[in-house]
Order: C-alpha cells, then structure tokens, then sequence
C-alpha cells in the first residue's frame, strides 16, 4: 500500500518528502493549502488532533511529527541502511541526535530569537551556547554516525539547514560544512526540485 503524506512545500513536510525519497519506497503527496488553514479540516484533524504537517499514513498506520516519523520510515523500510539495527550501539547515538533537534535545537533557537526570560535548570533545551558546542560534537565525525550517513542526519540536517537558510542560526563553518556535505544527496536534491515544483505548480511565492 502507497505511503501517503499530507504535504505542503513551505511545513514541515517538506523535509519529511527528503525521507521519502532516501527510502527509495513509492509514496503519493496530498496537497494540504495551510494557507487557507486547510489542515484544521476534519479529515486531517481526524488523523493528527494538532491540525499539523506532516502528518503521514502508511497503511493503518498514522504517524505525525517529522521525528518520528523519519524514525518510523527508515525503522521500517531501510532498518540497517538508514537506521542501526536495535542492538548496534550506535542506535543510541541516532536515536539521541535525531531527538535532540525538535526537544532541544527548535525551542532552543526560538527562546533565543524571542530574548525569552527563563530558568535555564527548568527549561528542556538548557544554556543556548552549550546546545551549540553539543550540535557541533554531533557533526565532527561527518555524520551523527561518523562517515555512515542515516536518517539521523535527515532529522538533525533537515533542522539545521532550515536555521541556517533563514538566518536563524550563525553560519558556523562547522554548520556550512556539514549542510553542505548533505547537499550533495541526490535524495535531497530531488526532494528540493519536488517541493519546488509543487510550490510552482500551486502558485506559491516564498518570501
């Protein structure tokens, strides 16, 4: 049965099309018109309470937030290629890098770019220059997996390019690098020409 995605090229789901197409798996995009608020409809509501992309089905099996279902995907379609198996212990380091963008860099980065006032012991993504040094930690080896990429990197790389493109982010060259390291995934490269392609066909325009 076809993997369906609820889609639109400027959400999340975006990135969520580059896991698609690592998989090498077929999949059907169903565009969602966010901009008319089309994901509060009752049919995604249904499947995803939160009114969000992506939201994604595979069966009977309905997966929301890009983590996991990044996770889910290469778990269940690329285990051993884009995931360690269960009992490698580099399944530790995937599954603690790929976590480590949406609970730690997103409110991370958010927190700094709103100059929000909190206590650094109750909040989950702590002291924003430590979560930098532990972002660049993950990437010094090439990879979060050293020289073997994985769906980690489609995760974390996925976040940190997004920071990096609209400036949400210093443009480290520790981050260029390894952004540019993942550019050169013919995965991602078509994943941007779909995303681009449906943005145009749907008369879309970025700003």
């Amino acid at each position: 049965m076809t993997i369906t995605l609820f889609h639109h090229p400027f959400s999340r789901a975006a990135g969520t099309v580059w896991a698609l197409e690592e998989l090498g798996e077929p999949y059907e995009l169903r565009f969602v018109d966010i901009l008319a608020g089309a994901q509060k409809n009752p049919e995604l509501t249904a499947l995803n309470p939160m009114g969000k992309l992506p939201t994604l089905l595979d069966g009977d099996a309905v997966v929301t937030e890009a983590a996991a279902i990044g996770i889910y995907l290469a778990d269940k379609y690329a285990l051993g290629r884009l995931a360690p198996p269960l009992d490698d212990p580099q399944r530790a380091t995937y599954l603690r890098w790929s976590f480590f963008s949406p609970s730690v860099v997103e409110p991370g980065v958010m927190a700094k770019a709103n100059d929000w006032s909190f206590r650094e012991g109750s909040a989950g993504w702590g002291n924003y220059d430590s979560m930098i040094r532990a972002m660049k930690s993950a990437i010094e080896g090439g990879f979060i997996l050293g020289e073997t990429f994985s769906m980690a990197d489609v995760i974390f790389g996925g976040t940190l390019r997004y920071l990096l493109q609209f400036g949400l982010l210093e443009k480290d060259a520790a981050f260029i690098a390894y952004v540019e390291r993942l550019s050169k995934r013919p995965a991602l490269q078509r994943a941007d020409k779909r995303n681009a392609a449906i943005a145009k066909e749907r008369g879309l325009d970025q700003k």
